[in-house]
């Protein structure tokens, strides 16, 4: 058998790599791509820059983050993948969304080059969650679509929450000088 000559061959398909964060949630591993990621804080670092929120219809989320002029929604990742609780000691910022997620512990970086389509038993709301599966030695491990933790309906809410609630806040402040006068004209 003849191998033909490099410029007659057809060019070979190369696998396109990624790098993925591996992380674990009450002891599950997950692998986001690296490029979602914005930062990775303590959760202990972050005490001064979170606030509580409390709505049912998105029970997940419990804190909201300011990270300069941007508030981020911080999902619980156990209450996300129904998960049992655990004690998150990190927080992933997500890049290009308004979402944090909190996470046990970041287990490492690998590159994959082979990211397989999720099979049928995903149905419902987990085929928004995951890209697909990748192996990693002997392990399948689920890729998290970064914007499958909240879906803009979520958000929106949240949103409307907060602006409820800021608005309730501020009415309830004592007026200042100038809010007083413009009352007396009233």
């Amino acid at each position: 058998m003849k191998i033909a000559p490099k410029e007659l061959q057809p060019p070979r398909r190369q696998r396109r790599s990624e790098s993925v964060i591996l992380f674990a949630v009450a002891g599950q591993t997950f692998a986001i791509g690296a490029s979602a990621i914005q930062e990775i804080r303590s959760t202990d670092s972050l005490s001064s820059a979170a606030s509580e929120i409390a709505l049912e219809d998105v029970s997940k989320v419990r804190h909201r983050l300011r990270r300069g002029q941007r508030l981020y929604y911080v999902v619980n990742a156990c209450a996300h993948f129904g998960l049992p609780a655990s004690r998150p000691t990190l927080v992933l910022v997500l890049r290009k969304s308004r979402v944090a997620v909190l996470v046990d512990l970041i287990d490492r970086i690998e590159t994959i080059s082979l990211l397989m389509a999720l099979p049928p038993s995903f149905s419902g709301s987990e085929r928004a969650w995951y890209r697909g599966l990748t192996l990693i030695g002997e392990m399948v491990v689920p890729v998290l679509n970064p914007t499958g933790f909240l879906t803009e309906s979520q958000i929106a809410q949240l949103d409307a929450f907060d602006r409820s609630t800021s608005n309730a806040a501020t009415s309830d402040h004592s007026p200042t000088r100038n809010e007083a006068q413009g009352m007396a004209l009233r």
